[in-house]
């Protein structure tokens, strides 16, 4: 198991319940596939340097994780066609 910095941008619209069900959510997709996550940090809502699909802000959101491939590449799909995740990077930490 690799570890890996994922850092994830939700939409600026959506109400506390609904940040915290889709953290849960992300989270939960690393946790049922065998990961642990080693730290959340909550970075709130920040300013984009550009515009992103005509938003200028998002709540930025980064785990610490320790996964296989396997795990990150279902967090990375489900990512994908979540319409609340404006934006997603997952770094693998132990190849730098």
């Amino acid at each position: 198991m690799s570890k890996y910095e994922i850092m994830y941008i939700m939409r600026p619209t959506l109400d506390d319940a609904a940040k915290t069900e889709l953290m849960e959510t992300l989270a939960n997709v690393i946790t049922s596939n065998g990961g642990t996550i080693s730290n959340v940090d909550d970075w709130g809502l920040k300013e984009f340097a550009y515009r992103i699909e005509d938003m200028t802000k998002g709540y930025y959101v980064v785990l610490n994780v320790e996964a296989d491939a396997t795990c990150v590449a279902e967090f990375d799909r489900r990512s994908r066609i979540n319409h609340d995740v404006v934006r997603h990077m997952i770094v693998n930490l132990d190849k730098q």
